[in-house]
């Protein structure tokens, strides 16, 4: 009887205990579920404002921002600041060659000293021991990045990997570039380095080659194989995400990345109530940072219709060792990540 009547009262109490808990586990589950959608949608993450102090909010470490129709610089923030700038580099490597009259309509095959040059860099979608049009490569390297078109380029050309480094650096003083200066010619080397201040002028001089304007404003291109796997097709797509959605008039430009230059955008845009702008941002910290940054400035400029020269304050300094972009870089010193984006 006894255990009769205690099973009788664990009975009954059992299904409360079961009761009391769903609602806490379904509570987990909800507040699990809602991290999640945080995380998916950005909820969690810190947005910064699209101005601050009147000025726009610009996260690269460096930028300069310049009228081209009057040479008016609109905004500056370190703008004769000298940083690696990666594959922005290429702008003048394609400078170089297209002044040695290529012929984009004969071939070149990719080598395995191509490869060996880009190994450091990000992956890449020429194969070895296949030909691509010079049209073709001009595309790869200046749309998608791709470190192994340029020695090719080089090559067809009659220059080596150092005569063309050698030549972009007498382009460089050519230009009145006296802080530019380069040590290989894909970007992946950081003594590839510029000032905010001339890699706008690197990219005006760049955006007067008909062709460079026309390719670096591309969305998309598909270039095609030559040879025994003649319909092997490669499609890129440009690094420079605004000229994919069509939010903004883009004249050209050029994005960069390796692990000490961090994220770096040169652009040129038509922004609504002034012009043709050209714009530096380098040493962001995020992939997606400088196309923020640009857009910020270009909000700003269509909003507050500058006048003159807005000038971003330069934090002081922390009481610590100096920062690493600071630093000099040693002869020959590359970053682990490749110049690709």
């Amino acid at each position: 009887m006894r255990l009769t009547a205690w099973l009788l009262t664990l009975s009954l109490c059992l299904p409360a205990v079961t009761e009391a808990r769903r609602p806490v586990r379904r509570a987990a589950v909800t507040a699990k579920a809602g991290k999640k959608s945080r995380r998916r949608h950005g909820v969690s993450r810190s947005v910064p404002t699209y101005t601050r102090g009147g000025l726009p909010n610009i996260q690269a470490h460096a930028a300069m921002v310049v009228d081209f129709a009057n040479d008016t610089v609109v905004y500056e923030k370190n703008p004769d600041e000298q940083r690696p700038i990666a594959s922005i580099s290429k702008l003048m490597a394609m400078m170089v060659v297209l002044d040695r009259k290529l012929d984009l309509d004969q071939t070149t095959a990719i080598i395995e000293d191509d490869r060996r040059l880009a190994l450091r860099g990000a992956r890449s979608r020429l194969p070895v021991g296949v030909s691509f049009s010079h049209r073709d490569l001009l595309h790869a390297v200046l749309m998608a990045s791709d470190n192994r078109g340029v020695p090719a380029l080089g090559r067809a050309v009659g220059l080596s990997p150092d005569q063309l480094t050698a030549e972009m650096n007498r382009k460089a003083q050519a230009l009145g570039l006296g802080h530019t200066s380069f040590g290989d010619p894909t970007g992946l080397d950081d003594r590839n380095r510029s000032t905010p201040r001339e890699v706008v002028k690197m990219l005006r001089a760049a955006l007067k080659y008909p062709l460079i304007a026309e390719i670096t404003r591309k969305a998309t291109y598909v270039a095609h194989a030559i040879g025994p796997k003649r319909r092997w097709t490669v499609e890129y797509n440009n690094t420079d995400v605004y000229t994919r959605t069509g939010s903004y008039h883009v004249l050209g430009g050029k994005t960069g990345y390796t692990d000490l230059a961090g994220y770096c955008l040169a652009i040129a845009a038509r922004i609504d109530g002034r012009g043709d702008l050209g714009m530096a941002f380098l040493g962001a910290d995020g992939k997606m940072t400088r196309f923020a940054d640009f857009a910020r400035t270009a909000q700003w400029i269509a909003e507050k219709k500058p006048s003159v020269t807005a000038v971003a304050t330069r934090p002081p300094a922390a009481p610590s060792a100096p920062a690493a972009s600071a630093a000099p870089v040693p002869a020959g010193a590359t970053s682990a990540a490749g110049a690709a984006h």
